[in-house]
C-alpha cells in the first residue's frame, strides 16, 4: 500500500482568483499610501495605469505558481474568497508597495507561508513541515512519530527549527532538511535520524512502524492527522 500519494490533479489558473488577488493587493497598497504622505503610487509606477498593470502581473504570477504548488483539496476556505480576504496584506508583509516590479516566485512561497496554505512538499521548495502521527504498532516505546523541518546556521552550524514564521530563503541558514523523531509516552521527542526529503523521512518511519500513514500534504500550521 502506498503511504504517501503524489498529487495527480492538474490545476489551471482561475480568473476569479486572479481578480481576488488583484483587488486585495490594490486595496492594501492604497490603504498604506493613504496613511503615508511620502508614498505616491502614481509616482512610483509612472501613473496609476502602470500600477494596476503591476498588480495584475503579481496576481497572475501568484495564481500560476499556486496551481503548481498548492494542494487545493486541503483548503478550508473557498480559494478566491481566501485570497480576497488575505492576499494583499500577506503580500505587503514580504514586499513593499513601491517594489511590486521586483515580485518573483520566492515571494509566492513567502506569501503562501504567511497565509498558512497547504504547500506540496518534495517539489524542490524549502517548505516547513510539522507532521505528527500516532504509532499503530503496539508495545512500542514511541507513541508517535514526528517529522519536522530543521536548518543549520551557516555561521555556527547550530540546528534550528524551520517554521512558517521564518524566511525560507534566509541567507544565514542552509537548506532545510527533515528530522524524524520518536515521541515517548512522556511526550518528549527523541531524535532518530535526518533525511533530505519528506518522503525519505516517511520511508524511515515506516520501517520503525509498519502501517503508519503520514499525510501526503503535511501542514505546518495545522497538522493533517490521519490517526
Amino acid at each position: 500500500m502506498k503511504k504517501v500519494a503524489e498529487p495527480t490533479t492538474a490545476y489551471h489558473p482561475d480568473s476569479a482568483a486572479v481578480f481576488a488577488c488583484a483587488m486585495s493587493l490594490s486595496q492594501a497598497c492604497r490603504e498604506i499610501a493613504d496613511s503615508n504622505d511620502t508614498l505616491n503610487l502614481s509616482e512610483c509606477y509612472n501613473g496609476m495605469d502602470q500600477f494596476m498593470r503591476e498588480v495584475m502581473r503579481v496576481a497572475n504570477q501568484f495564481e500560476e505558481w499556486a496551481c503548481q504548488h498548492i494542494a487545493f483539496d486541503h483548503l478550508d476556505s473557498v480559494w478566491p474568497y481566501l485570497l480576497e480576504d488575505g492576499f494583499g496584506h500577506a503580500c505587503l508583509s514580504v514586499i513593499q508597495p513601491d517594489e511590486l516590479t521586483d515580485f518573483d516566485d520566492k515571494d509566492c512561497l513567502r506569501i503562501s507561508m504567511r497565509l498558512r496554505l497547504p504547500i506540496r512538499v518534495d517539489m524542490g521548495l524549502p517548505v516547513p513541515v510539522d507532521a505528527r502521527v500516532s504509532n499503530p504498532t503496539s508495545g512500542s516505546g514511541f507513541s508517535e512519530f514526528w517529522i519536522q523541518t530543521v536548518r543549520d546556521s551557516i555561521e555556527d552550524e547550530d540546528i534550528s527549527r524551520f517554521t512558517p514564521d521564518d524566511d525560507p530563503f534566509d541567507a544565514e541558514f542552509g537548506l532545510p532538511y527533515f528530522g524524524l523523531y520518536g515521541v515517548g509516552q512522556d511526550g518528549l521527542p527523541e531524535h532518530i535520524a535526518d533525511r533530505k526529503t519528506y518522503l525519505e523521512a516517511v520511508s524511515l518511519a515506516e520501517k520503525f512502524a509498519p502501517g503508519i500513514i503520514f499525510p501526503s500534504v503535511p501542514m505546518f500550521a495545522k497538522a493533517l492527522s490521519l490517526t
